[in-house]
């Protein structure tokens, strides 16, 4: 058995497995091992499921012990975690609330039943921000989520403490779900490939009360590869990891810093930001590829329709009037504000958003693929947002200040080229090509994303593969 599990690609690991090389209990136990030792000062995971974990890798190692490798389910044996979003059966979903009453989860969400039946092992939850409402992962329940590269930064949100884990090798890859960013902000915060799929690519991973359907299931990983894997266990039958390693077409790539933002909450990217996007011109040049300077023009009524759709859903969650006072102030200020929305100005909204889908869509379609950084800065302090103490560890938190709008609006300027392509229901993907240190590993990482024409996931793979070393994180920290 390999000494440091955790150092192989998920594609590995997987071969390692199938093959008996690895059995499903020296992985899972590898793991927690790297959990114990490690999660105290990241805070990736909300609850850890060691014993639950270890009966069902027990039972892969027996399944694999009657079976042929060719019949195994296609993640045999893999180490795995889900958001604490999402409902896995008889372990408690907090949804980072203290508002809420934690109950076990009756049933597997869709989602967790298709990654079991891929054969996964779940270990746990991870951390994500109160009803995964913010570019964060902090709320009052738990310790915050931390940047394995410098642990004083946040791992980004919602899937902050996914994809935390998965940079400090506490696991081989993890699904996130991105309703506004929720997949390439972390996956740029961490170093890591995130993929947001196209709407209706991965079913499993749509949400409930999301009615400008928003929100998407997609991998985060160490390089394309590996998100690939797990693609092919989100959509049987989709050939990711077979078309990943082939090489794309010459490409036209657009090039911009347009933000539908920047009308309501104007903004200046940081030099760091600037610097990812030279990197990601030179690399994709260096591959072949053509790109050029595009001119998006955006409505600029979006922010307050984005919003309105953003927010609806938090506005009808079960939460009993006592516990209300128990709530984030963003979430609390965000919940009043729905609940006073009436549903004309929703449906307006929702009218709205479609109409900009169609209007940027066709922006879009007249290159191959839109390029722009993944966050317009680099990954902030802890405490930054919601303006406690960086790095505090004062947690749960009774005294975080009230400013909902200044918090929304500093999330707005972060990461101000994701929630458009969530409404244009298009896949886009966040690459790690630059570290600010100047050299792999060193200092913090810093991506470019790349957005593409409905269908596109598996070019966005290829070009993320196309990269290589520069979109890869190679080790763990």
């Amino acid at each position: 058995m390999p000494a440091d599990i955790h150092a192989l690609s998920a594609r590995e690991l997987r071969d390692q497995l199938r093959g008996g090389q690895v059995s499903a209990v020296e992985a899972a136990e590898h793991f927690l091992s790297r959990i114990e030792e490690r999660n105290p000062q990241l805070g990736a995971f909300i609850t850890v499921t060691a014993d639950r974990a270890l009966d069902q890798a027990r039972a892969a190692d027996a399944l694999h012990a009657r079976s042929a490798a060719k019949d195994l389910p296609v993640l045999h044996g893999m180490p795995m975690a889900f958001k604490d979003l999402t409902d896995v059966a008889g372990v408690v979903t907090t949804h980072g609330s203290a508002a809420l009453e934690h109950r076990p989860a009756p049933a597997d969400a869709p989602l967790v039943a298709q990654l079991k039946d891929a054969g996964v092992i779940s270990l746990g939850k991870t951390q994500v921000p109160e009803f995964g409402l913010t570019a964060y992962s902090e709320n009052r329940i738990a310790p915050p989520s931390r940047n394995p590269h410098s642990p004083g930064r946040s791992s980004g949100g919602s899937s902050g403490g996914s994809a935390a884990a998965v940079a400090a090798g506490l696991l081989p890859f993890a699904p996130g779900t991105d309703g506004g960013g929720s997949v390439r902000i972390p996956a740029a915060a961490c170093g890591l490939v995130g993929l947001k799929p196209g709407r209706g690519t991965v079913p499993g991973g749509e949400s409930q009360g999301d009615p400008a359907r928003l929100v998407v299931a997609g991998p985060l990983a160490r390089n394309a590869g590996d998100a690939a894997l797990l693609m092919d266990a989100l959509v049987p039958g989709g050939g990711y990891l077979t078309a990943v390693e082939q090489e794309p077409e010459r490409l036209r790539i657009g090039v911009t810093l347009d933000s539908p933002w920047s009308g309501t909450f104007p903004f200046t990217p940081e030099p760091e930001a600037l610097d990812a996007l030279v990197a990601g011109v030179r690399l994709l040049e260096q591959a072949g590829h053509a790109t050029g300077e595009a001119t998006i023009r955006y409505d600029n009524r979006y922010p307050d329709a984005f919003t309105t759709a953003w927010t609806a859903g938090v506005g009808n969650a079960r939460i009993s009037p006592q516990r209300e006072a128990l709530l984030a102030p963003l979430t609390r200020t965000f919940r009043r504000r729905a609940q006073q929305r009436s549903s004309a100005r929703l449906s307006e909204a929702l009218a709205f958003l479609r109409r900009f889908e169609h209007d940027t869509v066709a922006q879009y379609s007249q290159w191959d693929l839109m390029l722009m950084p993944s966050l317009a800065q680099t990954p902030r302090p802890v405490g930054w947002f919601t303006g406690t103490a960086a790095g505090s560890d004062s947690w749960p938190s009774a005294h975080w200040p009230g400013d909902a709008d200044g918090d929304y609006r500093k999330q707005c300027e972060f990461a101000p080229w994701s929630s458009m392509v969530n409404v244009c229901g298009l896949p886009a993907i966040s690459l790690p090509v630059h570290w600010t240190g100047g050299a792999p590993g060193s200092g913090l990482p810093m991506g470019i994303q790349l957005v593409g024409r409905p269908g596109s996931e598996r070019l966005l793979l290829q070009v993320g593969n196309q990269l290589g070393p520069a979109a890869s994180l190679l080790t763990c920290p």
